[in-house]
């Protein structure tokens, strides 16, 4: 018999993990399903949702006669991604924790956990995505440590592994998986690259996964839940009062509790007015918040913007950025947003500038910004990730 590859496949109770893990045993591997518990407080009905999921994973991996695990990374997640959040939000800023949960959470802790500690010879996951290796070649990947320099050397890596868009384009999550480290994509296994959501949802229907099929597709900030944001937030920031002022003739139209409960483009609830009014800009010295009265007042409007550092997925820099400075790219910076054509300008402390084709609205500090460099048939790769310093 042939050498039997061990994956670990992290398991959320959901129904695209469940069907993840039973893909891989169908391929021969030797499986082991994992729950990762990030969060653990109680939801807004007093249920703590975490152990509920954590009972459908294990019910999924007892149905695959596969090894169950769980591990906890509450303390991580609330030091590393939580609690940057926060200082995020106090500086009037809209950061993406599941991006910042991949980066930090799964495609750090969970994955060493995977490799080093339960020995596995590869991680996998139900995200929709895939990559530019085989399965085969995920196993003959050596480990790389992480570079002590600006850049990495050029010629450090020969065959850089990319991330492209998996089959459904409509459920393609490749956006939040865009900050993860080389080192991380070259361990991953994407099981579901070439499914559609709904050809998932009839393997669980044919694989008897009825409890996970019957739970409700999870959508936002995942330790929010249902719950009011403004409220959430403020259970963890204080109150900081300010104004909605008027950004057309500088009416004061109202008070907030704090510029951090609000994001731009989003309608401001302001007690008294009728008139629907949309935030526009937040100064987080006065706190005052700026309003206009159209959804699109051309204030929310631009078409460049100044980053923080890029975080590229393959080479560091790329070779055509080096050589001429500038690179046409595709930009989005909200998931299943339509790409828009950019173009991408270095300067030299690793920051860029993007001019964009178009001007986008409510492009906000703080977000992650996804650059695309088109390749050939209809797929992208995923080259860079900014967070918008201003």
């Amino acid at each position: 018999m042939g050498l039997v590859r061990h994956v670990v496949c992290a398991m959320s109770g959901g129904v695209d993990s469940s069907v993840a893990a039973l893909l891989l045993k169908r391929r021969g591997y030797s499986v082991t399903g994992v729950f990762m518990k990030n969060w653990d407080s109680l939801d807004e009905s007093g249920v703590c949702s975490a152990e509920k999921d954590c009972e459908d994973a294990y019910r999924v991996c007892q149905s695959l006669d596969i090894p169950f695990h769980q591990v906890s990374y509450v303390k991580e997640y609330w030091h590393e991604v939580f609690s940057n959040l926060l200082k995020e939000y106090e500086k009037g800023r809209t950061p993406n924790p599941d991006i910042l949960c991949n980066k930090h959470i799964k495609f750090n802790h969970f994955q060493k956990y995977a490799i080093n500690t339960l020995g596995a010879d590869a991680m996998a996951t139900g995200h929709y995505a895939r990559t530019s290796q085989e399965d085969e070649e995920v196993f003959q990947q050596p480990h790389s440590a992480p570079p002590p320099t600006l850049f990495r050397d050029r010629f450090e890596i020969r065959n850089p592994v990319r991330l492209y868009k998996g089959a459904d384009l409509l459920k393609d999550q490749t956006f939040f998986l865009s900050q993860i480290s080389q080192d991380a994509l070259r361990q991953t296994m994407f099981p579901l690259a070439g499914l559609t959501k709904e050809f998932v949802k009839k393997i669980a229907a044919e694989a008897g996964f009825d409890h996970v099929l019957k739970k409700k597709e999870s959508m936002g900030i995942c330790f929010i839940g249902e719950r009011n944001f403004e409220n959430f937030i403020l259970e963890y920031l204080e109150p900081k009062p300010g104004n909605f002022v008027c950004i057309e003739d500088g009416t004061v139209l109202g008070t907030h509790k704090g510029w951090f409960t609000l994001t731009l483009g989003q309608r401001a609830r302001i007690g008294g007015q009728k008139k629907a009014m949309f935030v526009v800009d937040k100064d987080v010295v006065t706190g005052d918040v700026f309003v206009a009265p159209t959804t699109n007042h051309p204030s929310l409007f631009r078409d460049t913007v100044r980053t923080d550092r890029f975080h590229w997925l393959t080479v560091d820099p790329p070779p055509e950025l080096v050589r001429t400075q500038m690179m046409e790219c595709h930009f989005h910076f909200i998931h299943q947003m339509p790409l828009i054509p950019c173009t991408v300008t270095l300067n030299m402390d690793g920051t860029v500038w993007i001019s964009l084709s178009q001007p986008v609205r409510a492009l906000t500090p703080g977000q992650v910004i996804v650059s695309v460099h088109s390749r050939v048939m209809e797929h992208s790769e995923y080259s860079v990730v900014v967070s918008p310093g201003a």
